[in-house]
């Protein structure tokens, strides 16, 4: 049996997408879990992980990203020209 290699940027996109689906969910799961402190507190832990958790996923997008425009360029073949390729008038 032989394996194939995947192209490059296809991990990188895969990545980024779970982390930008999943890191919101995760901190509003950990925002819920820590109890909150007593008196005054200037931001609830519920909207600091959650907030925590959309940061995270916009740098998840931002790897996506990265990773469709590596995998794009890999299957498209950017292509430059070269002297040979461009007829003379």
């Amino acid at each position: 049996m032989r394996l194939v290699p995947t192209a490059p940027g296809f991990w990188m996109l895969t990545l980024g997408v779970c982390i930008a689906a999943l890191s919101p969910l995760f901190g509003f799961l950990v925002g819920v879990m820590s109890q909150r402190p007593e008196g005054e507190v200037p931001l609830d832990p519920l909207y600091l992980g959650l907030f925590i958790g959309v940061v995270v996923g916009g740098m998840g997008v931002l790897l996506a990203v990265v990773g469709g425009v590596r995998l794009w360029r890999h299957y498209k073949g950017v292509r430059v020209s070269t002297p040979q390729d461009v007829e003379a008038p």
